[in-house]
């Protein structure tokens, strides 16, 4: 299940964000502090063009997915991405369930709930596992690019998803 971010969830989604995974396949790979992260929530929760959600499995919160760049006039797009508690997740042995739910949940909101004509992403090319699973629901990559990031040279994958080119469940 996705449920809207609120201020109970800031150190949850902090805490997940900062491990170490996430930070691997993240163009932010620094560890965030608690100010970095409260001056990005305070933004998120002003901007009409962002969505932050959390996953639900459960009943117990393990995830996030953020919709950015929410366009909603003529053809609707909107970036998006998400990260989980690897680590909780790990624990519990439910990390590739939780994976594959969440990036169904994840993309049903985006076409049912949003509406959306296109969803877009970004992937670094090392994260063969990610670029796996994204095919398997039908997204497509696009030109890399290449991008320098905590002083080393990456290179990130352009996603997207049309709507008629989803998987149906």
């Amino acid at each position: 299940m996705l449920r809207q971010a609120t201020d109970d969830d800031v150190h949850l989604m902090l805490s997940w964000r900062n491990q170490d995974i996430n930070r691997q396949v993240s163009t932010t790979r620094h560890e965030i502090t608690p100010a970095e992260h409260a001056t990005w929530w305070s933004q998120v929760r002003a901007d009409p063009a962002r969505q932050v959600l959390v996953y639900v499995r459960e009943q117990v919160p393990c995830g996030v997915v953020t919709f950015f760049d929410l366009r909603l006039d003529g053809p609707r797009t909107a970036g998006w991405g998400f990260y989980l508690d690897a680590e909780g997740l790990a624990a519990r042995g439910e990390t590739l369930p939780a994976w594959l739910e969440v990036m169904r949940e994840a993309v049903d909101h985006a076409f049912d709930v949003l509406a959306l004509d296109r969803l877009d992403g970004e992937v670094l090319a090392h994260n063969t596992v990610v670029r796996r699973m994204n095919r398997r629901f039908r997204f497509v990559e696009g030109t890399p690019r290449r991008a320098e990031v905590d002083g080393q040279e990456i290179e990130i994958i352009p996603i997207s998803l049309d709507r008629d080119d989803r998987r149906r469940r």
